[in-house]
């Protein structure tokens, strides 16, 4: 079984770590032969967003095609450009065929009153990144109406845990804490990746969340507890003052459709479980 993954980063190492403990042949766009693959990823070089640079792509068919491309700040591309250009590109040297799992986004929705949102709920992002990503899901179906779409909550694990930094300096966090935070540890995410390989069903939606939203408030001050951090100190955004993306909406992320279709069951139930296996991760590995 060959399987090729676009957007080979945090979450899609993962994935193909998975793949290859299942003795399945996995393939990695990189834009760089030098980039830290999982041991025996085969790399194919290419950018999403140069299309001349993209036509190995075409040339077998894929069991399974991931794509998991996120922003990568340093490329000096914009959110547009990845997304848009990006994934048309792809659409555009890929051959027919195979099943294709696309990383999508929770910023699609635009609730703001901390409502339980689903896979039927209104997509109408208040962010742009929110809806250039909802934009490129209208793409991603008018070339391939088979493709699944997953939409990722907040993904955290090893060496990616919100707010970190400045809490470990003791920094007053500057958002309103009466928001809820949406979170899938990363090897849930590859879980729930394997088992939409195996049975999503064609052109479906699925929301991938651990299903437990938290408040900021709990979130951030265990994860100070278990970085023997300060206790966390909290500041409202000025009033007036234009927020930033993040900002804008609030919402409770349901995850029952893939428990109910996929078999998902997330390992890390909830934050605490999640934060403690990743700081133990770091100090293992």
């Amino acid at each position: 079984m060959a399987n090729l993954i676009i957007g080979c980063g945090y979450l899609g190492r993962s994935v193909a770590r998975l793949w290859l403990e299942a003795k399945q042949e996995v393939y990695a766009l990189t834009r760089s032969a030098g980039s830290e693959l999982p041991a025996g990823t085969q790399p194919i070089t290419g950018d999403v967003t140069q299309p001349q640079s993209l036509s190995k792509l075409g040339s077998q068919s894929w069991d399974t095609l991931l794509y998991a491309v996120g922003l990568d700040r340093k490329s000096g591309r914009s959110f547009r450009e990845v997304y848009i250009d990006g994934l048309r590109n792809v659409l555009e040297k890929l051959p027919p065929g195979g099943k294709f799992l696309y990383v999508s986004s929770t910023s699609v929705y635009g609730q703001t009153t901390g409502e339980w949102v689903n896979e039927a709920s209104d997509t109408s992002p208040l962010e742009e990144n929110g809806k250039i990503v909802r934009e490129a899901e209208l793409l991603l179906h008018s070339y391939r109406p088979e493709a699944v779409i997953l939409r990722f909550a907040g993904i955290y694990g090893p060496g990616r845990l919100l707010r970190r930094t400045s809490i470990e300096k003791g920094e007053v966090l500057v958002c309103n804490p009466d928001k809820w935070l949406n979170l899938i540890h990363r090897e849930d995410g590859a879980r729930a990746i394997l088992l939409a390989q195996t049975s999503a069903q064609a052109g479906q939606i699925y929301l991938i969340s651990d299903g437990q939203p938290v408040r900021r408030p709990d979130f951030y001050s265990f994860l100070a507890e278990q970085l023997n951090a300060p206790t966390v100190r909290f500041q409202s955004p000025p009033a007036g003052v234009p927020q930033p993306p993040h900002e804008m909406g609030n919402r409770r992320i349901e995850n029952r459709k893939a428990r109910q279709e996929l078999g998902f069951e997330p390992q890390f139930a909830n934050y605490r479980s999640g934060i403690a296996a990743s700081l133990t991760a770091e100090v293992e590995s």
